[in-house]
């Protein structure tokens, strides 16, 4: 990465923006804010959410709610198409929701500007890794989250130097995501959040493609990790010994069950 103050890759922050909404179903958040436990507590909170996409008669989610804790990790099940990627792009702000409403850290999130302040705390692992792998290097793609965070370039290599040695993934930094397997890609993209010191994950399929070896090591670095997380995946047995409770969406709704 060079040493001149230069953005890795010529890339700005590219998390989609949108205007501030002014009817977000806000009244049921209102009237539950005061019994929610404190911030500490409960990381995210989904109350009554419903979403309907462009040209669908059916919403996908239907007055869907969960709670997720500090100490938690909750893993979602659900078929193809249910509606468990979107459930993650409301819960990030990437998608707004017909009714109901979202609190990160007991805050209610409104407007674009409260939820880009969300996503500052918030890791995403997304399903397609390569989306996140832009950079010539896989030192330059971790490095670019903290930098665009604000810290200066060299110690962004430094973070990203770090955080590459702590996974034992240093043998992939001067290699082009491009080069790599899909283990490691979904490894070195694993990287690019962790770096920021996420205090929260959205995983989104994360076993995808890996082979067992890749598997299990993701399994010990995020149970050595042990942040709180949603976990989207059809591996129950991966969930299975990660997370902390579960729960299955479908028709709409979440409920909760037991692996």
């Amino acid at each position: 990465m060079p040493a001149q103050e230069a953005a890795p890759c010529g890339r700005q922050d590219h998390a989609p923006a949108r205007p501030p909404d002014q009817n977000r179903g806000d009244a049921v958040l209102i009237r539950n804010a005061p019994d929610l436990p404190g911030p500490s507590r409960e990381l995210l909170v989904l109350d009554a959410v419903s979403f309907t996409y462009p040209q669908r008669e059916k919403p996908i989610l239907s007055r869907a709610s969960l709670r997720l804790g500090a100490d938690e990790r909750l893993g979602i099940l659900g078929d193809n198409g249910s509606g468990k990627s979107t459930l993650l792009h409301l819960a990030a702000g990437l998608l707004k929701p017909s009714s109901g409403g979202i609190l990160h850290q007991g805050r209610i999130c409104r407007t674009e500007k409260d939820f880009a302040e969300a996503r500052r705390r918030l890791g995403y692992l997304l399903q397609q890794s390569d989306d996140m792998l832009f950079c010539p290097t896989v030192l330059e793609d971790v490095a670019f989250g903290p930098y665009n965070q604000g810290k200066s370039a060299a110690e962004s290599e430094s973070l990203a130097k770090n955080t590459l040695d702590s996974l034992g993934l240093a043998h992939l930094a001067a290699r082009n995501g491009n080069s790599l397997s899909g283990g490691e890609r979904k490894l070195a993209a694993l990287a690019c959040i962790l770096v920021t010191q996420p205090q929260i994950l959205f995983l989104d399929e994360p076993t995808n493609d890996l082979d067992p070896k890749a598997r299990q090591r993701l399994l010990a670095i995020l149970t050595d990790r042990s942040l709180p997380a949603l976990i989207i995946s059809h591996d129950q047995d991966f969930l299975r010994r990660l997370c902390t409770r579960f729960c299955v969406l479908k028709n709409g709704a979440i409920n909760a069950v037991s692996l």
